[in-house]
């Protein structure tokens, strides 16, 4: 089994990552979401996905995201595609918050993920987030309603996340307020 691999990126396109090791590229599948460079040496801890024919990389620059991944495959119905496309699309913890309050609805928002695709992930997920001692972090409505708002105006879900994230919990904002600094956090 191959768990990591470090070298320089070679290419990068979509999901697909080329790493040259001493002279031999390895194709591996990520996340769309990665923040790697071409000519940069990064670390991705992998998962070799064996078929009767085939042998598919995949891999991720935290070893939590591997984990996450590997849990999301033993979901029946969730194969590696569909899970590439959930780690892709959603944060880690929106990922984890989704499983742990019960929103398959945030789930199928992933390309290929659909209702009921997420209700089994949330039903065979969420007692095993629990017992790692993961904290649910509530997604409130209002959250929900800006990221969706963000997302209609093209802006990537992570982006929209990221900047959701950076509008002090503290202030009472109206949801109006909320995606006007989102707006602005994203440079808009």
């Amino acid at each position: 089994m191959i768990a990591r691999l470090e070298g320089k990126v070679i290419s990068f396109e979509d999901t697909l990552v080329i790493l040259d090791i001493s002279g031999v590229g390895f194709a591996v599948n990520v996340p769309t979401n990665l923040d790697l460079r071409v000519g940069s040496r990064t670390i991705l801890y992998t998962y070799l996905h064996v078929r009767e024919n085939e042998l598919t990389l995949y891999g991720f620059l935290e070893l939590e995201q591997k984990t996450l991944f590997e849990m999301l495959l033993g979901v029946s119905g969730v194969g590696p595609k569909a899970a590439l496309s959930v780690m892709s699309t959603l944060s880690l913890d929106t990922l984890r918050s989704a499983i742990l309050n019960k929103q398959p609805e945030v789930l199928a928002r992933a390309p290929g993920v659909g209702r009921r695709t997420g209700e089994a992930i949330v039903l065979h997920l969420k007692d095993k987030l629990k017992r790692q001692g993961v904290a649910a972090v509530h997604i409130t409505d209002d959250d929900a309603d800006v990221i969706a708002a963000l997302t209609a105006l093209g802006f990537s879900i992570v982006e929209a996340q990221r900047a959701l994230q950076q509008i002090p919990r503290e202030e009472p904002l109206t949801l109006d307020e909320k995606i006007r600094r989102a707006l602005a956090m994203l440079g808009q």
